[in-house]
């Protein structure tokens, strides 16, 4: 069986919006994964005061969310975000990486629930919380 989660797939499903993005893997077990971002100043909503958009954490939240999917099935299969509610506990500072760590905690035959959180350095204090399920495709 294919390992989805080596280097060479992770660095094919990190290809365009990823990519640009700087996403990054960080690491994974059996049901979750996470991925990060280090900060750069494109990507702040604001240049005078350098606080990050939620734009690239959003992205960045969906991506390790899907991914946590692929550690929990063993394989990658074809899907689309279905529902993201992300809940924001504060603003995330200029200078700092930011990580998501999502777990996926059930899988039906159509639907797969996740839950994450994304931090800057700090899991305990989060920057945000999400909950996202995501359908099926294909296979």
């Amino acid at each position: 069986m294919t390992d989805w989660l080596e280097l060479p797939h992770i660095k094919r499903l990190m290809k365009g919006h990823a990519n640009q993005l700087g996403l990054r893997y960080v690491d994974h077990g059996d049901d979750w994964a996470e991925l990060g971002f280090d900060y750069d100043p494109r990507l702040a909503m604001n240049a005078e005061n350098g606080v990050l958009a939620s734009g690239p954490v959003i992205s960045l939240i969906d991506s390790a969310s899907g991914l946590s999917i692929v550690a929990k099935l063993k394989k990658a299969r074809p899907m689309a975000t279905l529902d993201l509610r992300i809940d924001y506990m504060r603003a995330a500072p200029p200078g700092r990486s930011i990580i998501a760590r999502a777990t996926c905690y059930k899988v039906t035959r159509n639907v797969a629930f996740v839950r994450c959180s994304a931090h800057d350095g700090d899991p305990a204090d989060p920057v945000a919380h999400s909950l996202a399920s995501f359908f099926f495709t294909g296979d």
